[in-house]
């Protein structure tokens, strides 16, 4: 068993990473980048999903190419 008592844990919210900022304040971060990402990009209408054919068709001509 572990010597040492649960209370003896670091709170996580205490602890400074590299950038001197906690999880809390880096995930945070994080989110807000990606919702500005997402609202910066417009989806393509246009755009048809590719069926297996296609995927099949891609990687064989990537494999005969490289």
């Amino acid at each position: 068993m572990s010597d040492k008592p649960d209370s003896e844990k670091p709170d996580p919210e205490k602890i400074k990473g590299p950038g001197g900022l906690n999880m809390r304040e880096l995930h945070e971060l994080v989110k807000q980048s990606h919702a500005r990402d997402q609202a910066g990009r417009a989806p393509n209408a246009l755009k048809q999903p590719q069926n297996r054919w296609q995927r099949l068709a891609r990687y064989v001509w990537d494999k005969k190419r490289g």
